[in-house]
């Protein structure tokens, strides 16, 4: 989001999404707001107003409620008809689809089976590329433009926004992605829906969150940015050693992570087949029934998180640890022995317990994250999502 209002040279484009952002932020705002807000008087805000109104990315509510300070103003909101992010996700199991309004909103949602470790890629890829359009069509009949469409995939992702370096669970290296998708890490659109979409209680914008299904991934953001590194691979959590001289991992390394906490690993631990339909939903009713085996192995992973996770911890001094995907469902019973070997091996014995957050958006996360990545841009441009409509 914009920091700070621009110059009265330089930046309209700027200045359009500072106050596109403060409606965002508000949900419903009168003009007068937006211009105390932001910076900038009434008359240049009302300028900017009359132009996303245009645009189609605002809509006027009408007298604002009772209760607000000074006389009663025009109330503004995003337009839940106007542009929509497309999101996808690939991952080992399944394929998933949706479209989101401007405020983050799902509108259209699918997902279907699908047995994709070591399966084509291009069939993988016709077959999203087939759940995308239904999504879309879908979205159009409800009123929604398609202005932008991520794809979450479980591997390492090239800065060009367009290629699968390796996705070792997926059995992929160097696949292309054709266009107009983009495409980004799981885990990297997990932490920036928790970021954008999280709810938390008080702002957290310096957080570790880690996401584990088949894989285990992790992502840094760091004052309110997602943390890529040097060559946009940050984040590998599962491929971090925990026992050294441990299994072979997918990776070819020994004793990494995935192979202590990674969902198959997990449900192999507790008695219950991986292949077997529903295997996290019975391995969620065995630990509510405390099942020995089930409470054993959830007790086993949340150790081997808490090792792994001690030392980013140390590095990197976050804000919060935040547990998300599949983990926000079993956080109950991997929370306890997690926590307890970070109060062990964390350095700064006053990390508060209450650090540790368990993310409310669940498996939905990184779904969510691909869409509103992708409908965001326009809140961050207005000036560009509105040339380009008026060219299309």
């Amino acid at each position: 989001m914009p920091k700070g209002p621009g110059s009265q040279s330089g930046l309209r484009r700027h200045n359009l999404a500072l106050v596109a952002h403060a409606v965002a932020a508000r949900g419903e705002i009168s003009r007068a707001a937006v211009a105390a807000e932001v910076g900038l008087t009434r008359a240049t805000v009302s300028t900017l107003v009359d132009e996303l109104l245009g645009a189609g990315l605002l809509v006027e509510l009408g007298t604002q409620r009772p209760g607000t300070v000074g006389r009663p103003g025009t109330a503004l909101a995003l337009n839940d008809s106007g542009p929509a992010g497309i999101g996808a996700e690939v991952g080992v199991d399944h394929l998933a689809a949706c479209a989101v309004d401007l405020r983050g909103v799902v509108r259209v949602r699918a997902s279907v089976e699908a047995h994709n470790r070591d399966r084509p890629p291009a069939d993988v890829l016709r077959e999203l590329t087939a759940l995308i359009g239904d999504v879309q069509t879908e979205a159009e009949n409800l009123g929604l433009r398609a202005a932008g469409l991520t794809v979450a995939v479980p591997g390492l992702v090239g800065r060009d926004r367009r290629t699968v370096v390796r996705a070792p669970n997926l059995g992929w290296e160097n696949v292309q992605v054709p266009a107009p998708a983009g495409i980004d890490n799981e885990a990297n659109l997990g932490a920036l829906a928790e970021l954008w979409l999280g709810g938390h209680d008080t702002a957290v914008t310096d957080f570790i969150h880690v996401s584990a299904e088949i894989g285990i991934g992790a992502a840094l953001i760091v004052d309110g940015q997602l943390f890529r590194g040097a060559r946009g691979f940050a984040g590998e959590l599962g491929h971090v050693p925990v026992h050294p001289n441990g299994p072979r991992c997918s990776c070819g390394a020994r004793g990494c992570l995935e192979q202590y906490a990674g969902e198959e690993a997990v449900l192999r631990a507790a008695g219950i087949p991986p292949e077997q339909p529903g295997a996290l939903k019975a391995l969620h009713a065995a630990a509510a029934d405390a099942d020995l085996a089930a409470l054993k192995a959830l007790a086993a992973a949340g150790q081997a998180f808490g090792i792994a996770l001690s030392g980013a911890v140390n590095l990197l001094d976050p804000q919060a640890v935040v547990l998300g995907g599949p983990l926000a469902e079993l956080a109950p019973w991997l929370r306890p022995s997690l926590e307890r070997e970070l109060t062990h091996r964390v350095t700064d014995r006053q990390w508060p317990a209450e650090a540790l957050l368990v993310s409310r958006l669940g498996r939905d996360g990184v779904l969510l994250g691909a869409a509103y990545s992708a409908v965001r841009g326009v809140l961050d441009d207005p000036q560009g999502y509105a040339q380009a409509l008026s060219t299309a």
